[in-house]
């Protein structure tokens, strides 16, 4: 949504390499008329009938790929992750994207409890940690969902090239090598919890800060080597105390969202590998830090918080260890990019006959989808008080939103007004004790605001007749 030397779409889908210079021109104005519409159906978002089957031209293109749709999106976020300054979080997640309804599309796998229809979408998302800042879409995977024989061995799944759980490590390698500059980081919750995976990037001298699902054997150094009877949630939940800190804890399965004060311990640790391979992996132990934190005193009705971290980013202190769980707290931001994707963007919504279409328009959505979050981002960003809000947006766009929200045009609004005031025009209080507004009442705002300066122009070219 930024404004400058050149559009949205030509920023994220102009450097594509599509075959046709044509089809590249589309590519980008597509993307920017979607960007202005994200919400709703294809029609809805290219309202326009010639932008409609545009892009329904250049979905069903044989030269269209997923991947050549995302490239210049990903280089451009790899090049910004180059660029910065400090951590760099990796958020790694798994989405299911149903298209149940797509009957005649025969390339897709089975999701859910397995009567639906659709990807696996394996979305690599980057994070600036010192500014809370969306960087981009550094991978993303499609992966079609295999059907498991009945009578499958161990060993023939391990080694299967469709392998679900390869996805990980996937999608961690199309990151690229580690950067020089800025500390990159990966960030998963259990599903990830593989030697597969955590060797891969131990071995690349790559970081990770994965939440521990099994509780996994350990090993004794030293004198007294060997396998120890102790396991590692064991172990984790028997450390000395570190420290007291906060934790949000997301809404979720009933439970509303609330301030959690946790107990925080750390220590170091050596796992056995798994004596029945998991994927694969060396048989060597593997030395890690494992990071524990514990809800104290939680609602009656909830259950508590408790997090079992691994991490080969040493924790040496109380404040190493605060730090690791703050990496890992970003971890919700790709779930709500996964909510962007589909809320935001109606990415399970297009009617395309063939996969390849379909994963096209999966490609340009999810771009789209990372804008809805920076949105969100720039009004908590350090200068957003003092930035000009016609930085971020036309000024059309400052116009008519300052008149409404204080009967005046006022064109030196700043980005902090300008996202308070659409986040009220999307159903936010802006009450003073209110948290700062999502990404979703922002989007709310922006789609309605979009109607009100349509209406704004319709009105001036009906004065002109």
């Amino acid at each position: 949504m930024d404004v400058g030397t050149v559009s949205f779409g030509e920023e994220h889908f102009g450097a594509c390499v599509l075959g046709d210079r044509r089809l590249t021109r589309r590519a980008v104005l597509t993307a920017n008329r979607m960007l202005a519409h994200p919400g709703g159906t294809l029609p809805d978002k290219l309202n326009n009938n010639a932008d409609l089957m545009g892009f329904y031209r250049l979905a069903n293109n044989d030269k269209i790929t997923h991947g050549k749709l995302l490239a210049a999106h990903v280089a451009r976020t790899r090049f910004r992750i180059a660029a910065a300054s400090g951590v760099v979080l990796i958020l790694h997640d798994t989405t299911e994207l149903d298209f149940s309804g797509l009957h005649s599309v025969e390339d897709m796998g089975p999701i859910g409890d397995g009567g639906g229809r659709g990807f696996l979408c394996h979305n690599s998302l980057a994070y600036g940690y010192e500014n809370r800042e969306v960087l981009g879409l550094a991978s993303q995977i499609l992966h079609k969902r295999r059907k498991v024989p009945d009578r499958e061995t161990r060993k023939a799944s391990r080694h299967h090239p469709e392998r679900e759980s390869r996805l990980w490590k996937a999608g961690w390698k199309a990151l690229g090598p580690v950067p020089a500059g800025p500390l990159r980081v990966n960030i998963a919750d259990r599903g990830a919890d593989l030697q597969e995976f955590t060797e891969a990037m131990e071995q690349a001298q790559d970081h990770y800060v994965v939440r521990s699902k099994a509780n996994r054997r350990m090993v004794l150094d030293g004198p007294a080597s060997g396998i120890s009877k102790v396991k590692l949630h064991d172990f984790a939940r028997a450390l000395p105390t570190l420290c007291l800190r906060q934790v949000q804890v997301q809404a979720n399965h009933g439970q509303s969202a609330r301030e959690a004060v946790v107990r925080v311990a750390a220590g170091p640790v050596l796992l056995a590998a798994p004596q029945v391979a998991r994927g694969e992996h060396s048989t060597s132990p593997q030395a890690a830090w494992v990071v524990y934190a514990r809800e104290i005193d939680p609602p009656a009705a909830a259950s508590p918080l408790e997090w079992i971290l691994l991490t080969n980013v040493p924790v040496a202190n109380p404040e190493q260890a605060h730090e690791r769980i703050s990496w890992y707290a970003c971890r919700p931001v790709v779930e709500e990019f996964h909510k962007a994707q589909k809320t935001g963007c109606g990415i399970e919504l297009p009617q395309f006959t063939t996969g390849e279409a379909l994963q096209a328009g999966i490609a340009m959505l999810s771009v789209v989808a990372t804008q809805l979050l920076r949105l969100r981002d720039v009004s908590r960003l350090p200068d957003a008080n003092t930035r000009p809000a016609s930085d971020l947006v036309e000024p059309e766009y400052v116009e008519v939103l300052s008149a409404w929200r204080f009967g005046e045009i006022h064109t030196t609004m700043s980005v902090y007004d300008f996202c308070w005031a659409l986040a009220k025009l999307g159903g936010h209080l802006n009450r003073k004790h209110d948290r700062p507004p999502g990404w979703l009442v922002l989007w709310r705002g922006w789609t309605k605001l979009e109607l009100m300066v349509q209406g704004a122009q319709a009105s001036r070219v009906k004065r002109c007749v």
